[in-house]
């Protein structure tokens, strides 16, 4: 699969053709929708000659009872009936336009669904006007070796490219289509690592979903994984998708591997939810990060308030800015409430790992989810391992039937490999640099091409469920505190100083004697969940501030996880010595480089 960047290469080289006729940053608008359309035609070409045999003899009967026929005969999931295919075109320059659009209606009403989301008309006529249209369908007449792929996930690495490269040149956000496989593959193998034994069973069937699935990468890796696992076993996949591009690209991707297209759903997760009553084994996503909810957040706010934990964000909204905590919600609304229940691994930075105080939206959510016992572990990635960021990333596994070992226990994996930057060279998980991609400089090891297996590392530590340097494993309670809010008393202002030379004033009280709280005065401790406040305030507070109290009014339970703490190792500073001995090093070796200097002069 080494050369599918070569194979991307070619068929983005149609842009020599589009040049002072389209902008660059639309050039994708012709070439992603003609190498859906060549990847169809290639996948037809076999069966092309029976399907138009066969539509001679049934194409008076009802489309309903037709498009099953012609589907059976093309051995896939959709058919074309028009006489042409792209080599039929390029036979006719002059009647390119009217062909095409023949050729484009004769195909089932799934696939013709997928060329309407590029606005396919549009780039027709435009191309036609400019006298481009044959010779874009010539180049990929030409380009047909490009199509004939020998690995399934080839096309869907073919697909991100060209995207990528779309995106480079139009200024948009190349990660906002897919995630780089190897992170996916990472996902996959947590999810499944447990369940081995009931996805081997002959004929399982099981379903994924992915809310927002781009061009469909976690749903084909999940689907290869299953297979290669057992050949019998059959994961029925569903996803949605804003952009219409990847929904159209994703949309293709299913009907050709042989999946329902009508399980691939177009539009926003939040406001218009296509897979609404719908519940799955297993999920993935990997959402914007950072992406802010505005234009749903009527819709969010109206079933927040009217229907609590009924609907899908009962336990709280985050910022607007940062809707991560929101796609994390609507996926546990999905998980089976059965024996069985449901899995799901979500990629996050670093934000809803501590973000918000005590009582905020996002700590609210952290601790539905960990009391409810959901949160089963979190893995810490490289930085620079994304093509639209280079912080640091987390994977969130969580599920609702967690095994009796996990019960009430959250894993942390530190597979970050900063330590190995710091100086520990045997840190497993350290990333080579690579070639940048974006932001994208790292990537974690498969095992192939002379790697290290990381992602088999990752998961046997994960499966092992063993504390070690680099595995953590904390009790759910480990996670919260105790918010509480630290009052002192306002005192009256003093006029003169007392004999005994107390000068703070006299203590302002309400009408019930009870001394007045100083809002200037006030603070604020965070208590660990597992430690007695009143004990801690005794110990902590009343021996530095005596006249204090506490406003248990005002008290909250908070969650957060301070990653980076947990696994933080001191370094010892250098000594004054090793300083001394540097700066002498470097001394010699300035007054060499500015000896040679004079001599060449």
């Amino acid at each position: 699969m080494n050369n599918f960047k070569e194979k991307a290469n070619f068929i983005w080289s149609i842009a020599d053709l589009l040049r002072g006729h389209y902008k660059q940053a639309d050039y994708g608008k012709v070439i992603l929708p003609f190498t859906v359309l060549r990847r169809l035609d290639m996948v037809l070409e076999p069966t092309k000659k029976q399907v138009l045999e066969a539509y001679q003899i049934h194409k008076d009967k009802k489309p309903e009872v037709l498009e099953p026929i012609l589907n059976g005969i093309a051995k896939v999931k959709f058919h074309n009936r028009s006489k042409f295919d792209f080599t039929e075109l390029a036979k006719d320059h002059n009647n390119i336009a009217a062909n095409l659009r023949n050729y484009i209606n004769g195909f089932s009403i799934s696939a013709r669904e997928i060329i309407d989301y590029f606005s396919f008309e549009d780039q027709i006529k435009k191309l036609d006007e400019y006298d481009l249209l044959y010779l874009v369908i010539k180049h990929f007449v030409d380009a047909k070796d490009k199509f004939e792929v020998t690995e399934p996930m080839e096309m869907g690495y073919i697909f991100e490219e060209l995207i990528r490269k779309f995106a480079e040149i139009s200024n948009e956000t190349a990660g906002e289509h897919f995630t780089p496989r190897e992170v996916i593959r990472l996902m996959v193998n947590l999810l499944f690592a447990n369940d081995k034994d009931i996805l081997r069973k002959e004929g399982i069937v099981k379903t994924l979903y992915d809310p927002a699935c781009g061009t469909g990468g976690m749903l084909s890796v999940a689907d290869e994984y299953l297979h290669e696992l057992n050949s019998s076993a059959r994961l029925e996949l569903f996803g949605q998708e804003l952009n219409p591009e990847s929904y159209a690209i994703c949309k293709s991707d299913m009907l050709i591997k042989g999946q329902n297209p009508a399980n691939i759903k177009f539009g926003n997760s939040f406001s218009q939810d296509g897979l609404e009553d719908e519940k799955f084994d297993y999920m993935l996503s990997n959402p914007p990060f950072g992406v802010d909810w505005k234009k749903a957040q009527k819709f969010i706010n109206d079933e927040y308030e009217n229907k609590g934990y009924a609907g899908r964000f009962g336990a709280g909204l985050p910022p607007i800015s940062d809707g991560s905590l929101l796609f994390l919600q609507h996926m546990i609304s999905k998980m089976k409430q059965t024996t069985e229940g449901s899995r799901l691994a979500i990629v996050f930075n670093g934000s809803p790992l501590f973000s918000g105080g005590a009582g905020s939206g996002p700590s609210e959510i952290r601790k539905w989810i960990i009391e409810n016992d959901m949160l089963e572990a979190i893995i810490a990635l490289p930085d620079q391992l994304f093509y639209n960021t280079g912080i640091a990333t987390y994977i969130w596994i969580v599920t609702n039937r967690k095994e009796a070992k996990r019960k009430g226990k959250v894993q942390l994996i530190n597979a970050s490999g900063s330590d190995w930057e710091n100086g520990d060279k045997d840190n497993p998980f350290y990333i080579k640099m690579m070639r940048s991609l974006g932001n994208k400089r790292k990537e974690i090891g498969d095992g192939k091409n002379g790697k290290p297996d990381q992602i088999k590392t990752i998961t046997e530590i994960y499966a092992a469920f063993e504390e070690s340097e680099y595995c953590k494993i904390f009790d759910n309670d480990d996670f919260g505190y105790t918010r509480i809010t630290v009052e002192r008393p306002k005192r009256m202002p003093v006029r003169e100083h007392t004999q005994t030379g107390n000068d703070k004033g006299e203590i302002e009280t309400d009408k019930k004697g009870n001394p007045v709280p100083d809002p200037d005065l006030r603070d604020y401790e965070n208590i660990p969940l597992k430690e007695d406040v009143e004990e801690y305030f005794k110990r902590e507070v009343l021996p530095h501030l005596p006249d204090a109290w506490i406003d248990h009014s005002k008290t909250k339970i908070g969650y957060e996880i301070n990653f980076t703490k947990y696994f933080y190792k001191y370094k010892p500073l250098r000594s004054l010595e090793e300083i001394r001995k540097d700066i002498l090093e470097l001394e010699k070796l300035s007054e060499s480089q500015i000896k040679e200097i004079i001599d060449l002069h």
